[in-house]
């Protein structure tokens, strides 16, 4: 049956892997934590769910083939977003406010604008069905709206680095995965608005880009030029947490400056494009 229905047996087997990841490792989170700390379980259901994405987007490319840029932007965001939640870097979060800042800079500036350029929902959507259609065109509606997913990016940006909530997070692997996600989710949406921002214009992604180097710059330079460490009273916590501002500030604001610059160009080529349209078509006296 397989042999003369590929595709089918393909979605089916992405099926029955999907089903068993989705029941699986939770379970199998979950028995660690009876050993090791009942917090240790929403650790194993990130890992679970970060594998059914991968997975789910590897089957459905079979079906909705990408070009080659797209399937590259999503194994590198994906590849990146593995090596900041699981793999050493993680762990030198917990014991340093820099690393931490690293770990949340390459969710927000890297792994969440490669997730736009990969553009998976096609591909995704393959394997779920019309199931993701519903989010998707939420996201859709909310994307046309540059600054409204810029104020939402903020509100996730200075939230979780607030003291109370940034060592809640260290503290609890739940609050650590919740702080994750809404770094990506709420970076991804940004993206999204500023790289394709439709009927909204060029104008409006540059004006959300520039109020994100504000806002984020103004956050960093709290960071650097506190007196006194907010998240920790060890005596180089300080320089550690300077350390973490500067990052914030500098080559974080540089990557949004940087992508404003470039959707200001793109709105000056729009109206160079419309005027010289203008032009050709006015009548000659």
């Amino acid at each position: 049956m397989c042999v003369n229905a590929p595709m089918r047996c393909d979605a089916g087997w992405a099926r029955s892997a999907v089903r068993a990841l989705l029941f699986a490792w939770p379970v199998t989170g979950w028995a660690h934590g009876v050993q090791g700390g009942i917090g240790q379980a929403p650790v194993w259901f990130t890992q679970a769910l970060f594998l059914f994405a991968w997975l789910v987007y590897a089957v459905g490319a079979v079906r909705q083939r990408p070009r080659f840029g797209p399937r590259l932007a999503l194994h590198s965001a994906m590849l990146m977003a593995g090596i900041a939640l699981f793999g050493p870097l993680d762990e030198w979060s917990e014991r340093s406010v820099a690393w931490h800042m690293v770990q949340h800079m390459l969710l927000m500036v890297v792994v969440a604008p490669l997730l736009v350029l990969a553009r998976p929902l096609p591909q995704w959507r393959a394997v779920l069905g019309a199931r993701v259609d519903t989010v998707w065109r939420t996201l859709h509606r909310l994307s046309r709206r540059p600054m409204i997913c810029a104020l939402l990016h903020a509100v996730a940006i200075w939230f979780w680095h607030l003291p109370g909530p940034y060592i809640a997070a260290l503290a609890s692997p739940l609050w650590h995965v919740t702080e994750h996600a809404c770094f990506l989710l709420s970076g991804w949406l940004f993206w999204w608005s500023v790289l394709r921002p439709g009927r909204a214009g060029a104008l409006a992604a540059a004006a959300a880009l520039l109020f994100t180097v504000m806002h984020t710059g103004l956050l960093g330079a709290l960071l650097s030029f506190s007196k006194e460490p907010l998240y920790s009273v060890a005596q180089s916590a300080l320089a550690d947490q300077q350390m973490a501002g500067l990052l914030m500030w500098v080559p974080g604001g540089l990557v949004y400056l940087l992508v404003a610059v470039w959707a200001g160009s793109r709105w000056l080529g729009s109206l160079e494009a419309t005027s010289l349209r203008g032009a050709q078509a006015s009548p000659r006296r």
